[in-house]
């Protein structure tokens, strides 16, 4: 999928059309670039409004970064192989250091690296020493301040010195950056309380050439560090080159106002991605216009404050106007806003849009990454429905039972509170997603009264059924829908919906896992598997209940907790974690055990070592014995 996700996600209006509609609209469909293509083809009336990927906005919380905009796609920057990028490392946020007795330090002298002026130099003297009589100006840092496909890098003296001054003994190495191979690469430089470990590409001890042209292996990389210790030599120009696709590049969409909250629809999109190239795509809604806190140091000791000295809360601009010492730094705003989504399957090209409920505001981001230069993404168009005013302001809903037999037909009850306020459409259709084709639909409750229904739809995925109508004068009375159907696979989602059967074109509306009846204690749509009639598993507990794998030292790691009784000797016990779609995303723990309590712990990881974006997964616990399997499931919230 290769092209467009920068223009597509911007939230400048480029134009708006109606089609058939009313005076107050209730479908409207976005797209984000594609701005050569006609109109998309929808059944019914709509109001169709089409944004720029190129109106990109910093204070409307809107970022491109290394990526070439057009009208019709976005995709990550082709690098000019003959571009030297040296003076380009500071402007886009990185750094050039050189060693001296004080450590790692950006001096003026490192210009003269950059200057394309082949009659000054930065010398490597080594006159002054560390406190171990390691010599200092030997070493040179660049951080790149991203991933990069950076292929040759050319070293010049000063032609007047060229015989003299020549670079005979040195190392270059390269990193990208990643913080778990630290420690682990082949070359390791100690400098004043600084460790950088590299991967060591060129180590060359008897240079005699004033210019060198060096190439490159093709990997990404975010650090370089040139160390000559031996000799007084000199560096007139060090210039890097990179080649084709920039490896790291992404897109920030402005943060998109739909004018009052909106049922969300369904996300399409276009694109392309070459073998190598991942494009990582998600989204996020929320209650009003910035998705951050913005705090402030008080100066009362560790105190940060999220209000102003007169007062009012911080915003974008008044945070940038404080004083750097001010600054305490920009965190998600958690209260008005839902965490960013997992990647969406990019290769699938839809989903549907997520909310808790229904939102005003919508932004987008799409991560592009490349493990080699010739590779890339490209995004082409982006285009997403709401409708207005929503169906339900919310609609909760649980199932009961939540944990069943595998492959036993089981009989389900889909209870569903709904809220609804003033204007708000209403609804009389229910869909359930289901794993296979329920065997049977068999009644309707509402108020605890059974209902007359009618099944409107039913397939192998899903089955919609027809109730009396819900509007504003039966918001809070429990809906149940009652069905029989078989559970095959861990962490099974019966995710659902609902719209109203008059407005067949009209978005149906997610409903949100919660607490819809408190006499039940699901509180999920998930199912879990448990398959002997005395459990192995007496009980799983999961802490913290927020689980915050950032760092900084508060709930960094999910402590995990089990009890197993029933086991006559050791067993194998695996603990798997779970996305909501039921793809395995990595191995917590895998080990035997008999009877007693034991736990684990897990860092927010996936098997590779990779950090998994925030949302809600499923921990699945199995202990497998000669008599049978017992399963126990448990949901993860990931935040950051």
């Amino acid at each position: 999928m290769r092209g467009n996700l920068l223009r597509l996600l911007s939230a400048a209006l480029v134009g708006s059309f109606c089609y058939g509609l009313a005076e107050v609209e209730a479908l409207t469909v976005y797209r984000i670039g594609g701005e050569e293509l006609p109109p998309p083809e929808v059944d019914g009336d709509f109001e169709f409004i089409q944004l720029s990927w190129a109106d990109v906005d910093e204070k409307q919380l809107g970022k491109i970064d290394l990526l070439e905009v057009a009208t019709h796609f976005i995709e990550p920057q082709r690098l000019d192989p003959t571009v030297n990028l040296t003076p380009l490392i500071r402007e886009r946020g990185g750094g050039i250091r050189s060693n001296n007795s004080y450590g790692w330090q950006s001096e003026a002298l490192l210009d003269f690296l950059m200057d394309g002026d082949l009659t000054t130099a930065y010398l490597g003297s080594g006159r002054s020493q560390s406190a171990d009589c390691s010599p200092c100006k030997k070493g040179i840092w660049f951080e790149l301040n991203g991933l990069f496909p950076i292929r040759r890098i050319k070293i010049s003296t000063t032609e007047r010195f060229a015989h003299q001054r020549f670079i005979e003994v040195f190392e270059i190495g390269t990193s990208d950056g990643d913080l778990r191979k630290k420690g682990t690469r082949e070359g390791q430089y100690h400098w004043r309380g600084a460790f950088l470990d590299y991967d060591v590409v060129f180590s060359v001890a008897n240079n005699l050439e004033p210019f060198l042209d060096l190439a490159l292996p093709d990997r990404p990389i975010a650090d370089i560090l040139f160390y000559a210790a031996v000799g007084y030599w000199e560096i007139a120009e060090f210039e890097i080159f990179g080649l084709c696709f920039a490896s790291q590049a992404s897109y920030v969409s402005n943060v998109i106002d739909l004018g009052m909250a909106s049922s969300l629809g369904e996300l399409t999109w276009s694109g392309s991605r070459d073998q190598g190239a991942t494009v990582n795509l998600s989204m996020r809604s929320g209650d009003d216009t910035d998705p951050n806190f913005y705090w402030r140091f008080t100066f009362r000791g560790d105190e940060r404050s999220r209000f102003a000295v007169s007062g009012e809360p911080l915003a974008l601009d008044r945070y940038k106007r404080l004083e750097e010492g001010e600054k305490a730094g920009i965190s998600p705003d958690n209260e008005s806003w839902e965490f960013w989504t997992p990647p969406l399957d990019f290769d699938r090209g839809h989903s549907e849009l997520v909310g808790l409920r229904p939102r005003r505001y919508l932004q987008f981001k799409a991560d592009f990454l490349s493990e080699r230069a010739l590779a890339a993404g490209r995004m082409e168009y982006l285009q997403f429905s709401v409708s207005q005013p929503p169906v339900a302001s919310q609609v909760l809903a649980e199932i009961v039972p939540h944990q069943v037999e595998v492959g036993e037909i089981v009989q389900f009850i889909y209870k569903i509170l709904p809220n609804l306020e003033q204007n708000d459409l209403g609804f009389d259709s229910i869909e359930i997603d289901t794993p296979i084709e329920v065997t049977s639909i068999d009644a309707v409750y509402i108020g605890g009264e059974e209902q007359d229904f009618t099944i409107a739809e039913r397939d192998a995925k899903s089955f919609v059924v027809q109730v009396p109508r819900i509007d504003l004068n039966r918001t809070g009375e429990l809906v149940e829908v009652e069905f029989q159907a078989e559970v095959f696979q861990v962490g099974t989602v019966f995710s659902g919906r609902v719209f109203d059967s008059q407005l067949p074109h009209e978005v149906r509306q997610r409903i949100t896992a919660g607490n819809a009846d408190d006499l039940a204690e699901s509180n999920t749509l998930s199912v879990g598997l448990s398959t002997v009639a005395n459990p192995a598993v007496k009980a799983l507990w999961l802490s913290p209940r927020l689980f915050t794998p950032n760092g900084d030292g508060v709930n960094d790691v999910l402590q995990i907790e089990y009890d197993l009784v029933n086991l006559s000797g050791d067993v194998p016990v695996t603990i798997d974690l779970y996305d909501l779609a039921g793809v395995k995303r990595c191995e917590v723990a895998h080990s035997t055990a008999a009877s007693g309590r034991f736990s684990a712990t897990w860092e927010g990881v996936d098997d590779a070592g990779d950090l998994l974006p925030p949302g809600l997964y499923l921990l699945r616990l199995e202990v497998e014995s000669d008599k049978a399997k017992d399963v126990a499931v448990a949901v993860v919230r990931l935040v950051y």
